[in-house]
């Protein structure tokens, strides 16, 4: 799983190719792509498979130098970042790369940090320009790492738009906090923002903040040595030494007592901590994503919320919406748990008459309680078919019901079939009337499509 950074780096001199290898390594990327021929480099980019993020460019090479490569690269791959890279410390040479579409300019000898520190800018160039993208287009944004998001279960364009920001703020470093109400799948998106992050071989640890109190919080997050207390027998790993080079994610960060706030908020900013027993100082490299289904506004004006903190962690925010607001996402999530909770290979059907209560229903706890509700419906039906029978009693005395002229109660919904095609249309009109792409993402056959949007009059 996982969504690589794809780096390329161009240079005559092996060995100093290498050392780039080594650094980037090392700081947690996957192997960047070697290459001493420019030429080479530079078809690279007529191959529309192959993407490249980042390119660090020598300047001087024999053929084609760096900045004819440059021009190559900005003409047929705009989105890729370069970083020039010289032996020669010349500022009208660093003027003109820049002014070509160069991102950087590195004079060797470059340590590996300056080379990371600049790779990291360039990535997070490319994580604010792609927002900005984002927000300009109105089509249904396409993911690059699926495999990541693919747990999250969604058509809803809404919701695939929070999945695309928070897929361009995985390939930087920035704190993220998630907000949306419980049961709408805050811990599942920050799981995706760590297998899209380039973090994704290293833990992901997941913390209750709720849980969390002054007395035992030195010990949990920074762990501690042997005989550093009554009671400590041996040496003890903390959550932010478990998850150096990962992913510490502090749900219910809402929940966290004042006093911890500020302990947190030193860790973020000096990225230092003291385990308990030493006095030496331990570094951490943890990236912070944070959720709450709390008002945090209301927190910061009664003063439980530290302003400062709070700023910290909000370098990137997403918020999930509610089931109610996606309520195209209840077929898909229905089918999914259906087939995670049949007894049997196939799974078993559902009436039309169930799936228009279900879809009608207003969900107070999202996601977590349909997913009861199927479990529940399937337990009852016997991998028989699933009817209104099957279905908690308050989910049928909604609004949505109403007496007929006997006094009996009737449903007051649109059948499932319009309730199909007024989908299948609102997302066909926001690809842009692109028949794959709406078919991609409604995980239909192109040729079902045709079927269902001809017999809506769209040819």
């Amino acid at each position: 799983m996982g969504c690589a950074i794809t780096i390329l780096a161009v240079d005559d001199e092996q060995d100093f190719l290498d050392s780039i290898k080594r650094a980037v390594v090392a700081a947690g990327f996957q192997p960047p792509v070697l290459e001493t021929n420019p030429e080479t480099a530079a078809s690279f980019f007529d191959e529309e498979s192959i993407t490249i993020d980042v390119a660090f460019l020598d300047i001087t090479m024999p053929g084609m130098n760096g900045e004819e490569l440059l021009e190559v690269i900005r003409s047929k791959s705009p989105d890729t970042e370069c970083i020039m890279l010289t032996a020669i410390n010349d500022a009208s040479t660093a003027v003109r790369c820049l002014k070509k579409g160069a991102y950087d300019y590195l004079v060797k000898p470059i340590s590996p940090d300056d080379l990371i520190r600049a790779l990291n800018r360039a990535l997070e160039r490319k994580r604010l320009l792609g927002l900005v993208e984002i927000n300009k287009k109105r089509s249904i944004p396409v993911l690059k790492c699926v495999e990541a998001f693919a747990p999250i279960r969604t058509t809803s364009s809404n919701m695939l738009k929070v999945m695309k920001e928070a897929e361009l703020h995985a390939i930087s470093d920035v704190p993220i906090l998630i907000t949306g109400e419980s049961g709408t799948g805050k811990e599942l998106l920050a799981r995706a923002v760590h297998a899209a992050s380039p973090r994704v071989k290293f833990p992901f640890m997941a913390v209750n903040m709720a849980s969390q109190n002054n007395t035992l919080f030195d010990a949990e997050f920074y762990g501690h040595t042997k005989g550093a207390f009554t009671g400590a027998t041996q040496d003890r790993k903390g959550y932010l030494e478990f998850a150096d080079r990962g992913t510490l994610f502090l749900d219910e960060i809402g929940s966290t007592p004042i006093d911890i706030q500020g302990k947190l908020l030193r860790v973020l900013q000096e990225g230092e901590y003291l385990k308990l027993g030493t006095s030496k100082s331990c570094q951490t490299n943890v990236r912070i994503v944070t959720a709450t289904n709390a008002n945090l506004d209301n927190l910061l004006a009664s003063g439980n919320f530290r302003n400062d903190f709070y700023y910290r962690l909000k370098g990137a925010w997403l918020h999930v919406p509610p089931l109610r607001e996606r309520k195209e996402d209840i077929p898909v999530l229905i089918q999914s748990f259906m087939h995670e909770f049949a007894a049997q290979k196939e799974t078993p059907e559902i009436s039309e008459k169930a799936m228009s209560i279900l879809l009608n229903y207003h969900y107070p706890g999202n996601i977590r309680e349909l997913k009861y509700i199927i479990q529940g419906a399937l337990n009852l039906a016997q991998d028989k078919q699933i009817i209104p029978a099957h279905l908690p009693a308050h989910l049928k005395t909604g609004s949505f019901y109403s007496k007929n002229s006997q006094g009996s109660e009737t449903l007051k919904v649109d059948p499932l079939k319009k309730i199909e095609l007024q989908h299948i249309l609102k997302i066909y009109n926001q690809t842009g009337k692109n028949k794959t792409q709406t078919a991609e993402i409604l995980q239909i056959g192109l040729n079902t499509l045709r079927r269902k949007l001809k017999s809506c009059g769209e040819e």
